[in-house]
Order: structure tokens, then C-alpha cells, then sequence
């Protein structure tokens, strides 16, 4: 999804209060621009200059009440749906009384300090995300289309329309993943289900759940109907949508169900972001930053039997004389050398190459569609790099085995690893700080 800057309207009467809490949010959440206001008049003047995500007020103002500014955030067309905390001493009986009716969201008991609002201000801005991402409307009558991509744009959201499923159907494939022209993609897919052309909006649903496989977390659909009766409703979950909105639309429903759609698209990108990062914590050596050798044996052998990779050549690199400088300089002069290493590695070589860590001071460099004498030019492009690196102010050398299915091409990993050591051996032996094939 795409990100932007959360502006938060912190109103309190306290000049203490508003430095502490600026100086937390800081911290705490980078992404945030916070504007501070001493008094309600104030605010109201803040609130004429830009759109807020989200407002906190004292109770208690110097020039008037928290609630009566709420009743005024209610009513001023641009922050009707703003979400509002009121933050007091105690959630006495008028707060609880008249809070949902002037508007309140949420309220914060200060007493518990100011790390913890700062905490709670980070919990509601998770839980009630803004109306944040990128949106495929398919509507094909112009009225109805007007006034609803007016109140969504309203709102901050980007807006992509078009009147038919069969543009709608190239624009999700234009925006497939993987896809290298892609634009941003889209969040959520909002469609009337009764689209006047070939293909009706049940008809893009299919597409969308069968063709494209995007499940109801990666894409969320709304649909928008007329229709009343349960079987027609029921007809539009069948097909795959996530929620539906009734037509003549009413602002407040649309924007409850668009939010709740984002959130749930939110927290699939998410888990899918954790998911890859703990792949690639699972495959990456953590010192060096390159594969680990686990990795490199999982996928060589297919990286090997994909036709479009061949011929395959394989470098096998061996730090020179690594012990003699753990031993004189200690380990962890000897990790920064790796470190140092390993990033001049994943620097240097192409897209497509495999970048493993193979043992102790040795690295193994898988590289597609080379032949066995570019792949000796650029393991001696690596070894004349890796001689100026200096890292830790030391010179360091590397002798290089170079192998290649070009002239092995029935060799599969392991064979390919071993001619590539053989190589190697042949390097040291030979006087070490060169290459061998």
C-alpha cells in the first residue's frame, strides 16, 4: 500500500504537555507530522489550513470545552469523519454521557502518563488506518460515477475508474506482480455488479477470485448494487466480493466499508512483508549478508536444470591466509573482513546470480548463461576488487576455482562444486591471490 505522512492535531492547554509529547511522537513515530495548539481558537484555525488523520483534545481548554470543539471538528466538512480523542484526568459521567453524541472516538486517561498515550495514539493509528491506497473503481453510470469518485478523492484517496470489466480485467493484469511496466498495483476494487457491457461485474469478480487467484485478503472487493433482496446479496458473496454497499450510496456506510476493506489489505501486506523477511533471515548468512550454503544447496540444482540459466559456471573463492589474521588482528577483525566481503559480493555480480556463503572464509558464486572463459574474466574482476577492498585497513587476497557446465554439461551441483575446488586447489598451491580453471 502506499504511505504517507500521518498529521496528527494535538490540542492542550499545557506547554509542558505539548513539548513532552512532541518529543515522544518524534521518536516514536517518524512518519508522523504533529502539529501542536495551546487553545481551541487556535485549532480552529489550524483546522481551515489542512486535512488532519487524526485530533486529540483536553477535556479542558483554556478558551473553551473539549466537547464543544468536538460538536465544531463534527460539523466542518472537511474533518466530519476525523477521528477525535479526548484526553482527561478521568472518564467522568458528562465525558461518558454526551462524548458519542458530541462526536468523542476514544478518550485517554492521562493520569497514566505520556509514554502511554504516545503508545495509545500508536495502537488507534494501527487499528483505525486513514483512508490510505490506491483504488480500481468500475461504475459505468457517469452520475453516479462523478459524485462517488468526488467523495472518494475527497478523502484522500487515489482513484483509478473506468466504466467496463473487460478494462478493468487489463488493468489488474497491467498491474500483476511481477509484471515490470506494473504502476503502483491497487489495494481494493470497488464494482457495480450490474455493469451494462459484455461482462458484468459478477463477471470480473470470477476474474479476480479465478483468473488472477487473488484471494479475498490480497484483493478486497466492494460491490456496489441496487439490489434488496437477500438472494441477490447472497448472489454478490458467492461471486467473491467482500462486502457490498447499497445504491443511492450514503457517504458515512462507504467510507466504514471502504476503511474496513483497507485495513484488511493492510495487515495481508503486512504479513506478507514479515513472511519474506523471516525467508530471507532464514536463507541469508547474518554476517555477511550473502546466502547462506543451506540456501545454495536447496536451489542450485534447480538453478541448474532451468534451461534458461545454462551454461552455468561456478566460482568457488577462499579467502588467502583468513586464520593467520583471526589469529594475529583476533575474530573480530576477521568478521568485518567477511562482512566487508560479502557486501563487495552481492555489489558486484548481476541480476540472476546466486551469492552463498560455502564455509568459514569461503564463498560460492552461481552465475547464469556464462561461459567458462567470462566466467574466469569476471572471477578476476572479483579478486582484483576484493585486493583493493581493504577492509579493516588490511590487504586481503582471494584465490578463485572457476567451473562451467560448458564444458561439464552433464555436471550437476555437486560435480560442478567440486571441478570448481579442484580449481580452487590448484590456485593455492600454484601461489594463492589468483584465478584457476
Amino acid at each position: 500500500m502506499s504511505r504517507k505522512l500521518t498529521r496528527i492535531l494535538v490540542i492542550d492547554g499545557s506547554e509542558v504537555a505539548r513539548t513532552i509529547i512532541s518529543r515522544i511522537l518524534d521518536e516514536e513515530m517518524p512518519r508522523t507530522q504533529l502539529t501542536l495548539c495551546g487553545s481551541g481558537r487556535e485549532a480552529q484555525a489550524r483546522l481551515e489550513e489542512q486535512h488532519y488523520d487524526l485530533i486529540t483534545t483536553a477535556l479542558l481548554l483554556p478558551d473553551m470545552d473539549g466537547l464543544d470543539l468536538c460538536r465544531q471538528v463534527r460539523a466542518h466538512p472537511s474533518h466530519h469523519h476525523t477521528p477525535v480523542i479526548v484526553v482527561s484526568g478521568d472518564a467522568n459521567e458528562r465525558l461518558l454521557q454526551e462524548g458519542f453524541a458530541a462526536g468523542v472516538t476514544d478518550y485517554f486517561d492521562k493520569s497514566l502518563g505520556y509514554q502511554a498515550f504516545v503508545e495509545f495514539i500508536k495502537g488507534f493509528t494501527q487499528r483505525n488506518p486513514g483512508l490510505v491506497g490506491r483504488v480500481l473503481y468500475v461504475e459505468d453510470s457517469p452520475t453516479t460515477a462523478r459524485h462517488t469518485l468526488k467523495l472518494l478523492e475527497h478523502h484522500g484517496l487515489q482513484v483509478v475508474h473506468t466504466t467496463t470489466a473487460e478494462e478493468a480485467i487489463e488493468l489488474l493484469q497491467h498491474n500483476a506482480p511481477g509484471n515490470p511496466e506494473a504502476d503502483a498495483g491497487f489495494d481494493i476494487v470497488m464494482t457495480d455488479f450490474f455493469l451494462k457491457g459484455a461482462m458484468t461485474g459478477g463477471d470480473l469478480l470470477h476474474a479476480i477470485r479465478s483468473k488472477f487467484r487473488f484471494t479475498q485478503q490480497e484483493m478486497p472487493v466492494l460491490v456496489l448494487t441496487t439490489a434488496e433482496s437477500p438472494d441477490r446479496q447472497v448472489e454478490v458473496f458467492h461471486a467473491g466480493a467482500n462486502d457490498f454497499v447499497q445504491k443511492p450510496i450514503v457517504e458515512e456506510i462507504l467510507l466504514a466499508r471502504v476503511r474496513s476493506l483497507l485495513l484488511i489489505k493492510q495487515q495481508f501486506t503486512a504479513l506478507k512483508l514479515q513472511a519474506e523477511e523471516m525467508r530471507l533471515l532464514a536463507t541469508t548468512d547474518s554476517l555477511t549478508g550473502v546466502r547462506n550454503k543451506c540456501h545454495l544447496l536447496r536451489q542450485g540444482a534447480g538453478f541448474l536444470e532451468d534451461r534458461r540459466n545454462q551454461p552455468v559456471a561456478a566460482l568457488l573463492l577462499d579467502i588467502d591466509h583468513f586464520k593467520r589474521l583471526n589469529d594475529s588482528h583476533g575474530h573480530l577483525t576477521g568478521d568485518q573482513v567477511l562482512e566487508e566481503v560479502g557486501a563487495l559480493l552481492n555489489a558486484s555480480v548481476r541480476e540472476g546470480t546466486l551469492v552463498a556463503r560455502f564455509g568459514g572464509e569461503e564463498f560460492a558464486v552461481l552465475l547464469p548463461r556464462c561461459r567458462l572463459e567470462e566466467a574466469q574474466a569476471r572471477a578476476e574482476e572479483l579478486r582484483a576488487g576484493i585486493e583493493a577492498l581493504r577492509p579493516a585497513s588490511h590487504i586481503i587476497t582471494v584465490s578463485v576455482g572457476v567451473a562451467s557446465t560448458e564444458t561439464c554439461p552433464d555436471a550437476d551441483l555437486t560435480a560442478l562444486l567440486d571441478l570448481a575446488d579442484r580449481a580452487l586447489y590448484t590456485a593455492k598451491e600454484t601461489g594463492r591471490n589468483r584465478v584457476c580453471a
